[in-house]
């Protein structure tokens, strides 16, 4: 996805500008290496490319759930190209969008759903020409009428302050970040229901980005290390670490996960990304829309295995994609 703030490649999903996290587990088990993986047969897709009308040079799909609703966003975020917030029912017409923006404000994007009518995001209430300058914050949806702001309780926020709910399960337990003083990422967790937030700690990390998480409390994101690499995470409910990046990359960032465990994400080489999906024992499956090869970015999966995310074509639009096994 995209940032109405401009936070540091390192605390921030990768896009093009636009508006841009009591302790979970105590005593987490040291990290387990993913280690050498058996490669799986590659997963065929089908690929489809989904763009809102309202803006056609600029939409990202960022989250799926069972039922095929996809959770997104059109509008690059520059001064007067605000992010606009939606959802998308299949069968993936123009008239299946749904408005979806924070009441009041300036700018929303739609990050992430769950199967019981519950989305989150995060939005601003302005649209600066320094992407940087504006300020935003976490947010769930109810029924898509229901709106309550999210952010956690630091006493050194970012200024301006940078907060994100980015993905939510079927038992209303939210993850997302927000950004410090000191400019690192902070992941967190937090309870809809119980209002409670915890902290997502990452062994060896100095910053952390939650991005997802799964039925089982899976918890998926990215982090960064005290020498600066860029890796991704799952850490199950048991306090059990996996840490994974892809070989050759300067970064490995994961945006999604589902009930089988199955992470997506993106990776980084030289000035390309890649899509990809990752299994613990069969390692990374690189996903490129035929029309976004070396610019595409999974954002999220569901059990069935459908993936969206979104890629730049050759006009140099951003379009959101669907890719079906």
């Amino acid at each position: 996805m995209t940032l109405l703030h401009h936070a540091p490649r390192t605390s921030a999903r990768i896009g093009a500008a636009a508006i841009a996290a009591g302790a979970l587990i105590a005593g987490l088990a040291a990290a387990a290496p993913a280690g050498a993986s058996a490669q799986a047969p590659a997963v065929p897709y089908h690929f489809r490319t989904l763009d809102n009308s309202n803006d056609a040079t600029f939409n990202q799909l960022l989250g799926i759930n069972s039922h095929g609703v996809i959770a997104g966003y059109y509008g690059s975020g520059a001064q007067g190209h605000k992010n606009k917030g939606y959802l998308l029912l299949p069968p993936y017409k123009q008239v299946d969008y749904r408005v979806e923006n924070f009441p009041t404000s300036a700018q929303t994007q739609v990050t992430g759903l769950n199967d019981h009518g519950i989305t989150v995001g995060f939005w601003s209430h302005t649209n600066k020409a320094n992407p940087a300058n504006n300020a935003n914050f976490g947010f769930y949806a109810v029924n898509d009428s229901h709106f309550h702001n999210v952010n956690f309780p630091t006493s050194s926020p970012s200024n301006p302050p940078v907060d994100q709910l980015l993905g939510v399960n079927n038992s209303g337990i939210a993850v997302g970040f927000f950004n410090t003083a000191a400019g690192n990422s902070v992941g967190y967790r937090f309870n809809i229901h119980t209002k409670k937030f915890s902290v997502v700690h990452v062994k060896g990390a100095v910053s952390v980005t939650a991005t997802a998480i799964n039925n089982a409390d899976s918890i998926a994101g990215f982090f960064t290390n005290s020498h600066g690499a860029i890796k991704s995470f799952l850490l199950r409910r048991n306090g059990q670490l996996f840490v994974f990046a892809k070989s050759g990359a300067t970064m490995t960032q994961a945006f999604g996960v589902n009930d089988f465990g199955e992470v997506v994400g993106a990776y980084t080489v030289g000035s390309n990304t890649y899509g990809f999906t990752w299994r613990l024992g069969h390692g990374f499956q690189t996903v490129n829309d035929p029309h976004g090869i070396g610019s595409t970015i999974i954002n999220g999966v569901n059990d069935a295995g459908d993936l969206v995310g979104f890629y730049t074509g050759s006009g140099g639009n951003t379009n959101g994609m669907l890719a079906v096994p």
